[in-house]
């Protein structure tokens, strides 16, 4: 595949440098989290941003202590006894009570430092928010979903992974794009679009790399008729109004996606198949199968997962991140904080 003009095999260089002249406040609501303290140490340390933990104070010097952490600098914001308090849940009142909360029931939520961490992002407080290392991705898009909303035109909230291999005859100059692997369990075509035009545009502003998309399947070019197949075709069609400037097409294999040779035989005068550097899944099962894979047997990075699509920049993290994980994805979620990288 075709070089590009940044080193990817430096992608996670390149974006901890573009973060760090930045200095955005990112809040990690799991302030108690071992990692998330070593991580927070390591942001303050090397200059990549400012920031946040939510947490009792004296819990999270403990434990940072414990992991050889130094917190010196960092602000640790203990919710219920902070100072905006008060004010943040009669927003959050004023937020939800369609759903029928009551006041008291609007406190208690903001207790949680997930839902608080968002309020603080909702009041410019902070840049960006990041959690997950102990939580699940629901726990993070659910009161994301709820307060800070999607950015406008945005239907789908979804997300994808940095694929970063060790070698660069592997993807595209070292790089690949996967997409959606953690939110949509079945994206419909209209949604399917939107996923792969948005996904393109992040691979392009994040990585540098001119987005090829294929939209995958178990069928090539009509090579099998099936409502599945049916329905990611579909999709490129969508996707193709939706960008007509951007290279895009499908359905196809993975092989017929990624491999030159196969890509010329099975889907003849494609300017996608064998080249493409942005992978779209069907769903989500495929998608989740097809990252995890990728990352186990190839020994690539997988930086995300990446979501897109909301309002202010939020994301969430693996329960299996490592500490590097979570440096790279505050610097991510830094980046985002301008409005044309949001997806």
């Amino acid at each position: 595949m075709n070089a590009t003009t940044t080193k990817p095999l430096d992608i996670i260089g390149d974006i901890r440098r573009k973060a760090a002249a930045l200095k955005k406040r990112i809040v990690l609501p799991e302030g108690e989290e071992k990692r998330t303290l070593r991580a927070a140490a390591l942001l303050k340390k090397d200059g990549l941003c400012v920031p946040i933990l939510l947490g009792r104070p004296e819990v999270s010097r403990q434990v940072a202590a414990e992991n050889g952490a130094d917190l010196s600098g960092i602000e640790i914001v203990d919710v219920p006894n902070d100072f905006k308090f008060k004010e943040y849940a009669a927003q959050y009142f004023e937020l939800r009570k369609h759903k029928a909360i009551s006041e008291k029931e609007a406190e208690q939520s903001l207790r949680d430092p997930m839902v608080y961490g968002v309020m603080m992002l909702h009041n410019d407080r902070v840049d960006g928010f990041l959690s997950g290392a102990d939580h699940a991705t629901a726990d993070t898009v659910r009161p994301a979903l709820q307060i800070i909303k999607p950015a406008p035109g945005v239907r789908t909230i979804s997300s994808f992974f940095i694929m970063i291999f060790p070698k660069p005859e592997q993807g595209d100059n070292g790089v690949l794009v996967m997409a959606d692997c953690a939110i949509n369990i079945d994206p419909p075509p209209t949604k399917l679009a939107g996923i792969g035009v948005s996904s393109a545009r992040m691979a392009k502003a994040l990585c540098g790399i001119d987005p090829r998309v294929a939209f995958l399947s178990f069928s090539t070019n009509g090579s099998t008729e099936h409502e599945l197949a049916g329905r990611v075709k579909e999709a490129v069609r969508i996707a193709k109004e939706k960008a007509p400037d951007m290279a895009i097409d499908g359905e196809m294999q993975a092989d017929a996606a990624l491999v030159p040779e196969i890509g010329r035989r099975k889907f003849p005068g494609s300017k996608v198949a064998g080249r493409a550097n942005v992978l779209i899944f069907p769903d989500l099962q495929s998608g989740n199968i097809g990252y995890k894979l990728v990352q186990r047997l190839t020994g690539a990075e997988a930086l995300g997962p990446i979501l897109q699509g909301f309002n202010k920049p939020a994301n969430d993290l693996s329960r299996g991140a490592s500490v590097d994980d979570i440096v790279n994805m505050a610097c991510v979620t830094a980046l985002q904080s301008d409005p044309n990288l949001r997806g």
